[in-house]
């Protein structure tokens, strides 16, 4: 979320292009704005290192629940995918803020198309499997809230269809549809995941020990 306000705040307004807006306004953009650039990436890329964490961590937790299912494996198999598109949206960004890169019209939309790409259905498509990798035995095995399962299972369902934002730039509507509500959900999961399976047995000892 920082990378995308402070850099409207620090540049007074200006809002990143989007890749469909006229040549002239894509690169006056970044040769006018290299510092606040500089900071998106920075921003990007050191929020794509927690994500992988989150990935491995929320994987290990699912399979000492119980889950033995493929879910949290393909959750973190779109952890780590979405991790890398974002560190490499960065990347093209961090590219666009050279002098050397500045003085080029066509390196400029280039690197902006391809940190769309990347930023774009690159990482929410995956990102929806790190949401699908976790709702599913969520809801299956109860160890999270059915609605708070049922959100990550429409959520992921978003994220999955935004795949045809490559071929449609129409459907590019869907991409923050899907990434916000996407990175609300996965906090929210961290907090729900219980640490351990309770069983049923248990349970009941608990139930007579109080009485």
């Amino acid at each position: 979320m920082a990378s995308l306000v402070l850099p409207i705040v620090l540049g007074g307004g200006a809002v990143y292009p989007s890749p469909f807006a006229q040549g002239e306004e894509i690169v006056g953009y970044f040769r006018d704005h290299s510092d606040q650039v500089l900071v998106a990436s920075l921003l990007q890329f050191a929020a794509s290192l927690p994500l992988a964490v989150f990935a491995a961590v929320v994987s290990v937790r699912l399979g000492r629940l119980g889950v033995q299912a493929p879910g949290p494996r393909i959750g973190f198999a779109g952890g780590i995918l979405a991790a890398v598109a974002l560190a490499m949206s960065a990347g093209f960004s961090w590219a666009m803020t050279r002098p050397e890169i500045l003085a080029h019209d066509e390196l400029i939309r280039l690197l902006h198309d391809l940190a769309f790409v990347t930023g774009g259905a690159g990482f929410v498509v995956p990102l929806g499997l790190l949401v699908a990798g976790i709702a599913v035995p969520g809801l299956l095995a109860r160890l999270l809230p059915r609605w708070h399962a049922w959100a990550g299972l429409v959520i992921a369902a978003v994220a999955m269809v935004a795949t045809l934002s490559v071929a449609l730039p129409g459907l590019s509507i869907l991409l923050p549809i899907a990434r916000f509500p996407a990175f609300a959900w996965i906090v929210s999961a961290a907090f729900l995941l219980p640490r351990r399976r309770i069983r049923r047995g248990e349970t009941t000892a608990n139930q007579g020990s109080s009485r």
